[in-house]
């Protein structure tokens, strides 16, 4: 986004960017109960009663280029040691190689000991049942602890997945079978997650929740708010988003937007999101090392602090919103994005 957009951008949504302190921590919410494993708090997911870890694992992450099945393999253990026990992928994330190399990688922990997550961007009944059964074959398990709807955008979308011979037929039955325990949504758009919460009672709700778009232009506080209301467990994605790359800024990964990078930033970043009602659990960007910074972040979690607010109300406020409106279309159109989250 240019910077003219960008101030144009700001001036139209004035009144959702100047939210104050109060306004802001009004929103957290009492800390959820929590328990620890490894060191690692886990809350309970919503209406699905199930503890999960506070960090899932990016199954995305396992597509990039410089790491072979060793370094996958190797990843997801290590990341099991340290307390994770959510672990989130798609068909969609590198053609398939991420569900492979997790099917591959997870082999070794006890199935019993895990939540995992898959999702399919098919729309239609007989489509999604074929991805949920490939699915379910390539990662060597014979039911997934949650199945959603991948990236919902348009309120055309969530009418198909509703309707006759709609994806939701697919999830109900397979539900009936035993095949996936709960059944959610990851959303890029309010349109669409609003219309998605209002037309069935999904279990969970992954949205882009960050500090950069939330202070920005609020982008996301109606979905959670819903999402409070009816009791579906809130996931974070874009959990360490810094926002769109300002043009021409020299990039340090090749990704679709900024992350924060330091353990500093990260933890910030983590204690802020964590800290809002409902929200359950974060999915940090798809890079090994940003993976170690967001678990290390986590279970070092203490609720935000007025300083936080602070300090991250300053950093977003020489940010470039990712999302350019309440509709949530990505300014940049996901260059460089392999799939989106």
């Amino acid at each position: 986004m240019k910077r003219r957009d960008f101030l144009k951008f700001v001036g139209a949504t004035t009144g959702a960017a100047a939210l104050t302190d109060s306004d802001i921590l009004a929103s957290f919410g009492p800390p959820a109960p929590e328990e620890k494993v490894d060191g690692m708090p886990r809350r309970v997911l919503g209406r699905t009663g199930r503890s999960v870890s506070i960090i899932g694992f990016p199954g995305l992450a396992l597509s990039q280029k410089e790491y072979d099945q060793a370094r996958c393999t190797q990843a997801l253990h290590d990341a099991f040691a340290r307390g994770v026990n959510y672990f989130d992928v798609a068909p969609a994330y590198g053609r398939g190689l991420c569900e492979t190399r997790m099917g591959i990688g997870l082999q070794g922990i006890d199935r019993s000991r895990i939540f995992l997550a898959c999702k399919t961007n098919k729309r239609d009944k007989e489509g999604s049942l074929r991805e949920l059964e490939q699915s379910l074959n390539v990662l060597k398990t014979d039911h997934f602890d949650l199945y959603q709807l991948h990236h919902l955008r348009a309120a055309e979308e969530v009418k198909q997945v509703t309707g006759p011979n709609g994806a939701l037929e697919t999830f109900v039955k397979a539900r009936e079978q035993g095949k996936v325990r709960h059944l959610g949504f990851s959303a890029h758009t309010t349109v669409a997650a609003l219309e998605a919460l209002k037309a069935f009672k999904f279990d969970t709700v992954m949205f882009p929740i960050n500090f950069v778009e939330y202070f920005l232009h609020g982008f996301g506080k109606e979905v959670m708010e819903l999402a409070n209301l009816q009791g579906a467990g809130l996931i974070s994605i874009k959990l360490l988003s810094h926002g769109s790359w300002p043009q021409g800024s020299e990039r340090r990964r090749q990704w679709w937007y900024r992350c924060t990078e330091t353990e500093q930033e990260a933890g910030r970043a983590v204690r802020w999101t964590l800290s809002l009602k409902g929200l359950v659990a974060g999915i940090p960007p798809s890079w090994l090392d940003l993976v170690d910074k967001a678990i290390e972040a986590a279970k070092a979690y203490q609720p935000a602090t007025d300083s936080d607010v602070a300090e991250l109300k300053r950093v977003a406020a020489s940010s470039l919103p990712l999302f350019d409106d309440k509709e949530g279309q990505a300014a940049l159109a996901y260059p460089d994005c392999p799939y989106h989250a």
